[in-house]
């Protein structure tokens, strides 16, 4: 019987196509964000008066953290786009080997490969 290793099937060749795509869902998600860090930000101060309400302090405190979660995603779309300007897209800033086609396909903004992501993640 013949030993089958386990074989990382990771497509990543990105066609023209592909990349063209990337850049478009990058470029929609910081669209996307902007606009939500403008809602979040307007919203807050419309309720700027009503802090003494406990339920307006809870949806505050809501509204920030949707802001600082969306200002997150926002910085690493941008990194994503400076990547793709620069030519070091697609490439693991652990490891640097090629981060897989279906990745970067659900996350565009991915930094690593899916191992080293699972290693940062493993040591928070």
């Amino acid at each position: 019987m013949v030993n089958h290793q386990i074989i990382d099937d990771r497509n990543t060749d990105l066609s023209t196509e592909d990349f063209a795509a990337l850049r478009e869902n990058l470029h929609e998600q910081r669209l996307f964000r902007q606009e939500q860090l403008h809602q979040l930000s307007t919203a807050a101060t419309s309720r700027a008066d009503a802090f003494r309400d406990r339920q307006a302090a809870s949806q505050i405190e809501v509204r920030v953290t949707l802001a600082a979660s969306a200002r997150m995603v926002l910085a690493d779309v941008e990194a994503a786009l400076t990547r793709m300007d620069q030519g070091r897209y697609g490439t693991c800033r652990l490891c640097r080997s090629p981060i897989a086609r279906e990745r970067l396909m659900i996350v565009p903004q991915a930094r690593y490969c899916a191992p080293c992501q699972q290693v940062r993640e493993a040591d928070r």
